[in-house]
């Protein structure tokens, strides 16, 4: 049996290297700030006794950068984390976030306020539009049957494709201008318009609903040897599967609110990260959520920079990364079973 490398010494290299990662991402870009400059900005907020900086550089690093590298972080982290634990409740390991038409859902919800002209509202649509898709999910796969995973897989393929075409219609009958470019930036993931607010909001969502699913790993063990099995270990297998499905739904919806549908980072990581950790979900999900904060604080560093002035929506670079990536990790794993 291969030896793996205990949890704590990956949770902290992994919070090490967020940190690092956090501050030279605030450095990178035109104003040529240094890592140090940045420390003691940061420090100066958090009222330690540090030499001060510039106003302007302040401002830059206070203002600007730094919301955007803290809501990528745990949008990273949440949609790791809810890829995750979807390939673990529905025993599917194409299964990402989005599965049950939240992004979607979400998409119909932003486009319509900001064809309106209210972008003000855009979080707050975004949310209630996931969570529409979800209720019109569950209700469509309890329509003649139980609910089973296969059938809430297919209800959200259904939902999806309608909120899509709403989406569509949309923009088709009413964006003009400038609106065009603000919507597709907005579906094609973006976080340029991140605030402290966006911070609040998704790092609120990743620490509540993210804990309680950590705290559900043993149960989420228990699913990988099916739903008899989980039952035989006095595992509640429906009331565990949909009240995680719906806690991953929040999370989602969330994520989904202040940036997007940002793709391929639930699908991938934790992929990726199960040849680190092994399939223990005690192990996975802590470092999965770090590698996800890591990853797409450098993805969004990427799109922000490559180009500059111009800015590519940073869904763009998740997926040219994460294609290449996940046929990198079909190929190895080709005729062996996905964790």
């Amino acid at each position: 049996m291969r030896r793996r490398t205990p949890l704590a010494p990956l949770v902290v290299v992994g919070l090490v290297l967020l940190v690092v990662t956090v501050l030279v991402a605030v450095a990178i870009g035109p104003a040529g700030l240094g890592v140090g400059e940045v420390a003691r900005s940061i420090g100066g907020h958090l009222g330690l006794d540090v030499t001060p900086v510039p106003r302007l550089h302040d401002a830059i690093v206070w203002e600007l950068r730094l919301p955007r590298v803290l809501t990528a972080a745990a949008v990273g982290a949440g949609l790791a984390l809810s890829g995750a634990v979807m390939q673990s409740l529905t025993r599917n390991p194409l299964a990402d976030p989005y599965l049950l038409g939240l992004s979607s859902g979400a998409s119909l919800g932003a486009v319509a306020v900001l064809v309106v002209g209210v972008s003000l509202l855009l979080p707050v649509a975004a949310f209630v539009g996931a969570l529409l898709a979800l209720v019109a999910t569950f209700s469509l796969a309890r329509t003649g049957g139980t609910l089973t995973p296969g059938r809430a897989v297919l209800a959200g393929l259904a939902v999806s494709q309608l909120c899509a075409a709403g989406t569509s219609l949309v923009i088709f009958w009413t964006a003009t201008g400038d609106s065009y470019r603000e919507i597709l930036s907005w579906l094609l993931g973006s976080l340029a318009g991140s605030d402290w607010q966006s911070v609040a909001i998704a790092g609120i969502a990743v620490l509540v609903v993210g804990g309680i699913v950590l705290a559900q790993a043993v149960r989420l063990d228990a699913f990988a040897f099916g739903d008899t099995a989980a039952g035989a270990l006095g595992i509640d297998v429906d009331r565990t599967r949909w009240t995680l499905m719906t806690l991953v739904a929040l999370l989602t919806g969330a994520m989904v609110a202040v940036s997007g549908a940002i793709g391929f980072v639930g699908l991938v990581l934790p992929h990726a990260v199960v040849a680190l950790t092994g399939p223990a979900h005690r192990r996975l999900l802590p470092v999965t959520a770090l590698a996800g904060a890591v990853f797409l604080i450098w993805a969004d560093t990427l799109a922000r920079t490559v180009f500059d002035p111009r800015e590519l929506p940073v869904g763009i670079v998740t997926a040219l990364i994460g294609v290449p990536v996940f046929a990198v990790l079909l190929r190895r794993r080709q005729g062996a079973a996905w964790s």
